[in-house]
């Protein structure tokens, strides 16, 4: 007999599955690479979910997460038509590929969410990966001769950090000739987004995670926002019952605390900058960050920077039980770390520690 898994379509045996951040066993550890939010949630959110948590749990959740979709109508100023949650956004994402990749090929930059390919290679869709030079500016001349049915971009892109701008993206969903996914897990930490556009762009999706922002990454879910069409699209392909009863109301209760979420989000804005400011003291490069993280190129005592001294850092900070995020596939990404912000006690012990590991060496 066969080995089972010789019985899986051959493009899913070559596959490699997306790879998370590393999740640590044990105490101690300070985990802050996986840009998760280190504050909790509204207290408003538990409030919800115990209440959730009673006998209606036999019943199937709303089908359609109504009441989610007519708050975040609200609060974007857009028609219930025009939202659909997911079992976090990438679950729509994972939408958007099966629904709109099987014709022509799937386009994203390089570097950024590493999902895509992964959703690509799922669906057996062709890719089309267009570079970022060190700049990160968007290469608007390759993007213009794409010939693909769906284009993702991260913006603020990860792992860089770096926002584009509404003018920036209008010319390139205008140019294109398919569907274009502004994919804006960062967009509350960001001085523009891409929501405005919606009205402009038939052919334009953004999507948004709880998981960084809200604080909410155990409880996976996530948005699009789009023209009606694209949503009805959406909604034939997704699961009948993808947010269950007690996301679906710690959601709601997220989404009504917009005063919460402000208050956390400049919180973490100003340790961003401060820290960004204290790296760059140092002489080293970082990446103007419109998230809630950093992508930082470090120096060690010797003013010296490349490959070697990012992996010195990374596995300096791992031996002093502090996780971070180094990407050494690209010689883009493979000089550079990403660190998440965490609060004001974390940032301090991984500055610290910075400080120990140019005094080493």
């Amino acid at each position: 007999m066969n080995s089972p898994s010789e019985y899986a379509l051959p493009h899913i045996q070559k596959l490699h599955g997306y790879t998370p951040g590393f999740q640590p066993t044990g105490e101690g550890w300070i985990k802050i690479n996986t840009n998760e939010s280190p504050y909790p949630p509204s207290p408003a959110v538990a409030e919800a979910v115990c209440q959730a948590a009673n006998e209606s749990l036999r019943l199937y959740p709303n089908a359609k997460a109504i009441p989610l979709r007519e708050e975040a109508a609200k609060l974007h100023g857009l028609k219930p038509e025009q939202v659909i949650f997911g079992n976090g956004s990438d679950d729509l994402l994972n939408l958007l590929v099966r629904s709109f990749a099987n014709e022509k090929s799937v386009s994203y930059l390089m570097p950024s969410y590493s999902l895509y390919p992964v959703l690509c290679g799922i669906q057996d869709s062709g890719t089309v990966e267009v570079p970022f030079d060190r700049s990160m500016s968007l290469p608007f001349d390759a993007l213009a001769d794409l010939d693909a049915n769906i284009l993702f971009i991260t913006s603020p892109n990860a792992p860089t950090g770096v926002g584009f701008s509404n003018e920036d993206l209008s010319r390139v969903i205008g140019s294109f000739d398919g569907i274009v996914v502004v994919d804006e897990a960062y967009a509350d930490f960001a001085n523009e987004n891409a929501v405005e556009l919606l009205g402009k762009f038939k052919n334009l999706v953004v999507t948004r995670t709880f998981s960084k922002s809200y604080g909410l990454a155990g409880i996976r879910l996530g948005y699009a926002m789009a023209n009606e069409e694209i949503i009805d699209v959406l909604d034939r392909v997704r699961d009948s019952y993808n947010v269950n009863r007690l996301t679906q109301a710690g959601g709601l209760a997220a989404l009504r605390d917009q005063s919460y979420l402000k208050a956390v989000v400049e919180k973490l804005k100003r340790t961003r900058d401060f820290y960004r400011a204290e790296w760059e003291d140092l002489g080293w490069f970082c990446y103007p960050s419109a998230a809630n993280f950093l992508f930082v190129e470090p120096k060690n005592a010797k003013g010296e920077a490349g490959r070697e001294v990012a992996e010195s850092l990374f596995e300096f900070f791992k031996a002093n039980k502090i996780l971070i995020r180094y990407f050494p596939s690209s010689p883009l990404t493979d000089t550079f770390l990403r660190i998440s912000v965490g609060d004001e006690d974390q940032m301090l012990h991984v500055s610290e520690t910075i400080q120990k590991w140019l005094k080493n060496g």
